[in-house]
């Protein structure tokens, strides 16, 4: 399952879970995020701050600098890792948040389209509970 979050960890949007194991770059392709963050980022100048996992999928993207072979990460690019690693910290909260709250989202056994609607609705909830707009 694809999540996006707003700046302060809270969740945004969770996709529909696709069945198997997936990278994420494919499900992210699969989802239209892709595109969608990329147009996002040409348009408002803003990238979207990811992990490793997303590195050179397009343009809107900024993941943390991989050390080099050879050598060691520059103090400019160690300090860029540690600000992406922070703010993925709060990112992921958003996925805590819901797996926590829901325990339904726990159990990998379940079919995957019914795990997309018990997160669709813990969305859902999780909004009108803290009164929060989207």
């Amino acid at each position: 399952m694809q999540f996006t979050a707003a700046p302060d960890g809270w969740p945004l949007w969770v996709s529909p879970v696709r069945p198997g194991r997936e990278h994420d770059t494919t499900c992210a392709r699969a989802h239209g995020l892709v595109d969608a963050l990329n147009r996002l980022a040409a348009t408002l100048g803003t990238p979207t701050l990811t992990d490793l996992g997303y590195e050179n999928i397009g343009p809107g993207f900024r993941h943390p600098v991989k050390k080099p072979q050879s050598g060691e990460l520059t103090e400019h690019q160690q300090a860029f890792n540690k600000v992406i690693r922070g703010i993925h910290g709060v990112a992921e909260r958003a996925n805590a948040l819901l797996k926590v709250t829901f325990k339904a989202l726990r159990r990998v056994s379940l079919d995957p389209a019914a795990i997309t609607r018990i997160a669709r609705a813990a969305l859902v909830l999780l909004q009108l509970e803290h009164g929060r707009t989207t």
